[in-house]
């Protein structure tokens, strides 16, 4: 029987080093980039907010022909469903049709006292439309790329909307993308109202599907249906904005389900309220109490 060569006799140990630290070293890498991706300092942005630049128009693009499809799919359903929703669409409008007169009666008289309160209205609201191009929804972090940035007058801070409610807020900003932080992310806190009773609560994100309310006060006894909105308070958002519904009171435990499908995200509106509040994203949360103590 032949001797292994010396090469042999060299590559074997190699070959069985590598294979027992190679595992660790993955490991240890993988630790490394995810401490590195919460570090929110100014260079670590930096490269971050180059880097969805540079890719922000390659997604635009490659998403475009999903779009078409799914688009021409929808037009296919709503040719289908065409008669009923005309139905609906002729009832509706006579409803609304019924509604103008009271609207335009109380339009004018809400004039009128507010000329006698001497009422300063106010300050307009400017916004951009965005489309979503990509969808971080991972194990720590739930936020959505969008094509527009500083060039379109987007800064960080702002409010994201849809036509169901808030979507969350603006949490970096490049050139031509900004990244969107949404409500049911970890590091997503809103002051919110519970409509029925007027109880003050903090949203605050958990990652997962339905966001937790904190710091109800103990006379608060949410139920299941109410509806949810912003405060106002913090100056971070303006006072009723649609966020959603309590879905489940448990263990002192009271959770919200938003008004937004966030899966189902296309485009998005990017206010500027003109607040002065701001949310840091990296900054430390206190600790926190079980919602109703």
């Amino acid at each position: 029987m032949k001797r292994p060569g010396p090469v042999l006799r060299i590559a074997a140990p190699l070959k069985v080093l590598a294979q027992r630290f190679t595992f660790l070293g993955l490991v240890a890498l993988s630790v490394g980039l995810m401490i590195l991706g919460k570090a929110e300092t100014p260079i670590v942005e930096q490269v971050r907010t180059v880097v969805m630049d540079a890719f922000v128009p390659v997604l635009d693009a490659l998403s475009r022909p999903i779009a078409t499809v799914a688009e021409f799919t929808d037009r296919i359903s709503d040719v289908m469903n065409v008669y009923s929703d005309n139905v609906r669409l002729r009832e509706e409008n006579e409803r609304l049709l019924r509604w103008e007169s009271v609207a335009r009666r109380l339009e004018s008289d809400n004039s009128s006292l507010r000329d006698m309160l001497r009422l300063v209205p106010d300050a307009p609201v400017s916004y951009v439309t965005a489309r979503v191009v990509s969808d971080a929804a991972g194990m720590f972090v739930r936020s959505v790329l969008v094509t527009a940035g500083a060039h379109d007058g987007v800064a960080k801070g702002q409010a994201a909307l849809t036509g169901e409610g808030l979507v969350g807020r603006v949490g970096e900003v490049g050139e031509h993308s900004a990244r969107i932080l949404l409500l049911t992310d970890l590091n997503s806190e809103v002051p919110v109202t519970i409509e029925n009773g007027q109880a003050r609560a903090i949203l605050a994100g958990d990652n997962s599907d339905q966001p937790k309310l904190l710091y109800l006060t103990p006379d608060a006894h949410p139920k299941v249906g109410d509806r949810v909105v912003t405060s106002g308070h913090g100056g971070v958002f303006p006072p009723g904005l649609a966020v959603g519904t309590v879905s489940s009171v448990t263990d002192s435990v009271v959770r919200v389900k938003p008004f937004v499908e966030f899966h189902r995200l296309d485009y998005v509106r990017l206010v500027d309220y003109g607040l002065a509040g701001t949310l840091s994203v990296s900054a430390p949360r206190p600790a926190r109490r079980a919602a109703g103590h």
